[in-house]
């Protein structure tokens, strides 16, 4: 697997993560809900490992230990905005990750010519 490989993989996740936050953002007034999230890390892992492609999507998990309101809504906005920040911080790592492999390649085909 070619590293640009594995940085689609690894923006593939990001951009679930973002969006299973931002869900979880837009549902901080619907009653019942349940805040739902993925280990990052152990999702990566699995899709690198098993070579698997992210069309299934990451095993999503309701989230432990958070406080429900009384309609039993337990969405915390301070939790999913730091979620969101660490979030769109992986996204950029990643484009940084995908800009330096480019670069890398740019520099190869020049010295080759």
């Amino acid at each position: 697997m070619s590293g640009i490989q594995l940085i689609e993989k690894y923006l593939n996740l990001a951009t679930q993560r973002q969006q299973v936050t931002v869900n979880n953002m837009a549902n901080v007034d619907t009653p019942g809900f349940r805040t739902r999230d993925f280990d990052f890390r152990n999702e990566l892992e699995n899709a690198v490992s098993t070579n698997a492609s992210a069309a299934s999507g990451p095993m999503l998990h309701p989230v432990v230990g958070l406080n429900a309101r009384p309609d039993g809504n337990n969405v915390n906005l301070d939790r999913e905005g730091l979620m969101l920040a660490e979030v769109q911080m992986q996204f950029k790592m990643g484009v940084q990750l995908i800009k330096s492999e480019f670069s890398r390649l740019l520099t190869a085909m020049k010295d080759g010519a």
